[in-house]
């Protein structure tokens, strides 16, 4: 019983340093042009693959629609979106799925990465690609 009370303690000590360095939570886009903060992304598992939904607009109504999206996301709201699809997680490295980017529609390959308390987001297309910083954040009211 002692035993198994001690280790229950350890995991409540350790649980929020683990918790501060996952990639699981809401994360703060930035805006590349104007430097502006532009969305909050909730980044969470599903069936063992971490996806993202946008769940508020900083710079554009909450009722926007993705008129740039493609096929059955054209017209949707972006405001709850997934936007990021499938990615696995290799050695603290998350990749193997997809971003959307709702403002012209197109979908990257995408890695993304913890560096320090913040999470770097990188879109591929062929050899080229973006990096932007997303910064942790609370979940909107």
């Amino acid at each position: 019983m002692k035993k198994q009370i001690s280790t229950l303690l350890l995991l409540l000590i350790f649980m929020p340093s683990v918790q501060a360095n996952s990639v699981i939570g809401f994360w703060k886009t930035i805006d590349d042009e104007s430097g502006k903060e532009k969305s909050i992304v909730e980044l969470y598992e599903k069936q063992g693959r971490i996806v993202g939904r946008i769940v508020d607009l900083l710079l554009k109504p909450d009722d926007s629609l993705c008129k740039e999206c493609e096929g059955k996301l054209h017209n949707q709201p972006i405001v709850g979106m997934q936007i990021v699809n499938g990615l696995q997680e290799d050695d603290g490295q998350y990749s193997g799925g997809d971003i959307l980017d709702p403002e012209n529609g197109k979908t990257y390959r995408c890695k993304l990465w913890l560096e320090g308390d913040e999470l770097k987001v990188r879109g591929y297309i062929g050899f080229f690609f973006r990096t932007q910083t997303w910064h942790k954040t609370t979940a909107p009211k």
